[in-house]
């Protein structure tokens, strides 16, 4: 069965959600300011999904979703639309021993009951340099959103950042960003990830 588009997921999504929590996430939309009242006000879950994509790109329209979703406390929805996502995002299936993908190294990541990053937890942040570009590949897999990306760029060393990273964004993105997180480091800091992977 093929992915599901992002213009797909956010409809489902949509779709899922009581009335009363359609009617907040289209109010929590208007308070953004990016778009009009004539485009959200009466429309259908499908319109909504339609207008997310076109105004904030495929890329973007997820993240943005999760965000509008967590401002009114639907963290559970929020949740599922980012694990949704990631598996959406990464290809080919996690069954395949071959793949690249985050879900590939589920059993390594997940070793003893404790997630990679978890376990290594101080040494990942001692030793990351590479944080600028980590927090772009984050920013791009909509692990973390632009607000949370400037925020933590703006911390002046590599240990703080790589804290703040773990204090919020990596407890709500939960075992699916934590794949994509090891999956970049594994890029971006190869010989470290390398060397961790060897103590097991």
């Amino acid at each position: 069965m093929p992915p599901k588009t992002k213009r797909k997921l956010l409809a489902d999504m949509l779709e899922d959600l009581s009335k009363e929590n359609f009617d907040k996430f289209c109010r929590q939309l208007l308070d953004r300011g990016d778009v009009r009242r004539n485009k959200v006000e009466g429309k259908n879950y499908l319109d909504i999904a339609e207008l997310l994509v076109t105004t904030y790109t495929e890329s973007r329209a997820v993240g943005v979703a999760v965000e509008l979703l967590r401002e009114f406390d639907c963290n559970a929805d929020a949740e599922r639309l980012v694990e949704e996502a990631g598996r959406q995002s990464t290809k080919p299936a996690p069954s395949d021993p071959a793949s690249p993908s985050a879900g590939a190294s589920g059993a390594h990541a997940m070793a003893e009951g404790k997630h990679f990053v978890d376990k290594h937890r101080s040494q990942l942040i001692d030793r990351v340099c590479e944080t600028a570009s980590v927090l772009d590949a984050l920013l791009e897999n909509e692990v973390i959103q632009q607000g949370t990306y400037d925020e933590i760029l703006a911390i002046p060393t590599h240990r703080d950042r790589m804290r703040k990273l773990y204090s919020g964004p990596l407890n709500s993105a939960g075992n699916v960003g934590k794949n994509i997180l090891l999956n970049i480091l594994k890029e971006k800091e190869k010989y470290l990830i390398d060397e961790l992977m060897g103590k097991k």
